[in-house]
């Protein structure tokens, strides 16, 4: 004769009953609560249109002469913005963010402290790929990662804009950038008022400078602003070197 369960264990089956009901319960409505969380399709094509639309309005197709591709606008959802640079009384300089601005900043910068203090509107970033001349490299400032130090002081065409010092402090500046960085000075039609990336995207050389520039930037004693003696012989030797290979 089997022995009736005890009304404590009664209860406590009955309860585990209840328990994997309610959980059982939870658990086939999980699909239905997860389909409600996910992306609605509506909206997910109208950002995947907007999407489109920011870069059929940004995007040119074009590359410049350096082989960075030119943008149409800038401030607007693409790589080119108004970039501060610290300490140089200029306003905000469109170009091309990241790497490329790390280089044209420290540019920009040791021409303030060591050519000639910069004012506002002494430097001029990306403009419109309408504007510029493709073959000629002024069409790197479409792709923000050229910029004119003071355009009306060196015009395009002209020569021997600089006294033999400040020269030499634009060859130190070059060799500090390892040929990563080119001066109009140098093409066969010049632009003293213009420097620009001499690489392509995606060149590791690039990399390389801006991490180098970017560790000076927050070191002291180092980088831009701190003075430099230009003639020290190893700097020479380099500048003299670069600027032979980019003659």
């Amino acid at each position: 004769m089997t022995e009736a369960p005890s009304r404590r264990t009664v209860l406590r089956r009955f309860s585990a009953v209840l328990v994997g009901a309610a959980v059982g319960s939870q658990v086939l409505s999980l699909p239905a609560a997860a389909a409600g969380r996910g992306p609605d399709p509506g909206k997910l094509r109208e950002s995947v249109r907007a999407a489109r639309e920011r870069e059929k309005r940004v995007r040119s197709g074009v590359p410049s002469k350096n082989g960075w591709e030119m943008e149409k606008v800038a401030d607007d959802h693409g790589s080119v913005y108004s970039r501060p640079v610290p300490g140089v009384p200029v306003e905000d300089v469109r170009m091309r963010m990241a790497e490329v601005e790390t280089l044209l900043v420290h540019v920009i910068s040791r021409f303030h402290y060591e050519i000639d203090s910069l004012r506002p509107g002494d430097v001029t970033g990306w403009r419109e790929p309408g504007s510029v001349r493709r073959a000629l490299a002024e069409s790197n400032l479409a792709s923000g990662t050229a910029v004119r130090i003071r355009p009306g002081s060196y015009p395009p065409g002209v020569r021997g804009g600089f006294y033999p010092m400040e020269e030499l402090v634009i060859r130190d500046i070059l060799a500090e950038c390892e040929g990563v960085v080119r001066w109009g000075g140098d093409d066969r039609v010049p632009d003293e008022s213009l420097f620009s990336v001499d690489v392509p995207p995606g060149d590791p050389r690039l990399t390389a400078v801006a991490r180098k520039i970017g560790g000076w930037n927050h070191t002291p004693g180092k980088g831009s602003g701190v003075l430099v003696d230009t003639l020290q012989p190893r700097r020479r030797q380099a500048a003299q070197r670069l600027a032979a290979r980019q003659a």
